[in-house]
């Protein structure tokens, strides 16, 4: 029900010789005719009358909309757009003759509501009421650069409430227009939006890389390069080990800001192949978004299973071989469970070793796998590891001798009276 003031200005409207500057004028002083309180309610009650009456031609229909549109903007009042803003759409766009005359306006409108929305941080309503905006309509030619910065918006709202499957969705629509919108904003937007999405379907690889992309670029904020930055490397940890995982490692490692991170001693930890311990691994937890922090179908963390591979990739820098048990008990799983764990691994190419399930034995090839699928099998042949030991042996020996004869070149008295003796 419409205030006092604004229903007797209704009623007067109504007779006026010239009603649409009668409506247009209320709209003009609304704010000395409605309380603040009352706001909402009264411009409802001047929307039903001017658009829920008889038409007024579109012409006239269409300026006072945009009265309507410049009103709601001046108050400021983000719950007064969205009750208002949705009362009037809904009444335009629910059995009006006019409504397809009046896409632009309700365009227009929507956007305002979507914003006061963003504002009061209700994001999955906001991108509902994007998403209702004609952009591929033929009543309504829309640019590039518009559905870009539309369906950019969509795409954020969406990942604010971690529905990461509708925003690629719409972010596979920007793929087809974003090469020719030249909005610096729109294509910093687009390539984060990725990023996160790479993230939140663990595309991990994927999106370290995007992320790193990112932070080297001068339009972002120095902070922001250094969160890019940090993200880049808690995508790279919890990416499934292999070669892959340790060029992506290395890129990090070597950028020289990742040494005032807190990421960075995991991340040293993880390049040169260290073991790492259950403290290092919840600390790092306690800064991972819930989607990196989820269970997978066997049951295990995104993180505890990066971990798992990670140690087993270390153990076999430092084993030649080892047993299914006392893999287990480094690992902290089972016997089985590290059997398993291996053979995957193996069996993707990012680990290179075989196992001998007779012996209960896994042998490790040593050296990087190649990454291919298939690729990480390799043969124990028969006195390889006494071939191994005896070149090792040989090689300490001509080790002893250099060391020897260095010494007798600079110290000969030295040596003399140490080989006498």
């Amino acid at each position: 029900m419409a205030s006092p003031k604004v229903a007797e200005a209704l009623g007067q409207a109504r007779q006026a010789a010239d009603p649409p500057a009668a409506y247009k004028a209320m709209l003009k002083n609304i704010q000395t005719l409605s309380p603040q309180t009352r706001n909402a309610d009264d411009l409802i009650a001047i929307a039903d009358q001017v658009f829920g009456g008889d038409p007024l031609g579109v012409v006239v229909t269409r300026a006072l909309l945009g009265d309507f549109i410049t009103t709601l903007g001046a108050l400021e009042k983000h719950d007064t757009w969205i009750q208002a803003g949705q009362h009037i759409v809904r009444l335009i766009t629910t059995g009006n003759p006019l409504a397809s005359s009046l896409v632009e306006q309700i365009a227009t409108l929507r956007e305002l509501v979507a914003t006061a929305h963003e504002a009061n941080e209700d994001f999955l309503d906001a991108a509902k009421v994007l998403c209702e905006i004609p952009l591929d309509s033929s009543q309504r030619r829309v640019p590039d650069a518009e559905k870009a910065a539309v369906w950019i918006r969509i795409v954020r709202n969406y990942l604010e409430v971690d529905d990461s499957t509708t925003a690629e969705t719409y972010l596979n629509k920007l793929k087809n227009v974003m090469h020719d919108v030249d909005d610096a904003e729109l294509s910093l937007h687009f390539r984060l939006s990725a990023a996160r999405i790479q993230d939140s379907n663990r595309q991990f690889l994927q999106a370290a890389k995007s992320y790193h992309d990112l932070s080297f670029l001068p339009a972002i904020a120095e902070e922001e390069r250094l969160h890019t930055l940090a993200m880049a490397i808690k995508c790279a940890i919890l990416a499934p080990a292999g070669p892959m995982r340790s060029r992506a490692l290395g890129r990090l490692y070597k950028d020289e800001r990742s040494a005032g991170l807190d990421e960075y001693g995991i991340l040293e930890k993880m390049f040169f192949d260290r073991l790492l311990s259950a403290t290092e691994v919840d600390k790092f937890a306690q800064d991972l978004a819930p989607h990196q922090l989820a269970k997978t179908s066997d049951g295990s963390t995104v993180l505890a299973k990066a971990v798992v591979e990670h140690n087993l990739l270390s153990a076999s820098r430092l084993y030649s071989n080892i047993g299914f048990d006392e893999l287990g008990l480094l690992l902290g799983l089972g016997g089985s469970k590290a059997e398993d764990t291996t053979a995957k691994m193996i069996e993707q190419g990012r680990l290179s070793g075989s196992i001998d399930q007779i012996d209960r034995i896994i042998w490790f090839g040593g050296g990087e796998a190649s990454g291919e699928k298939g690729s990480g099998r390799a043969e124990v042949l028969v006195g390889k590891e006494m071939q191994r030991w005896d070149s090792n042996v040989q090689a300490l020996a001509e080790d002893v001798e250099r060391l020897t004869d260095a010494l007798q070149a600079e110290f000969p008295e030295f040596v003399a009276a140490r080989i006498a003796a």
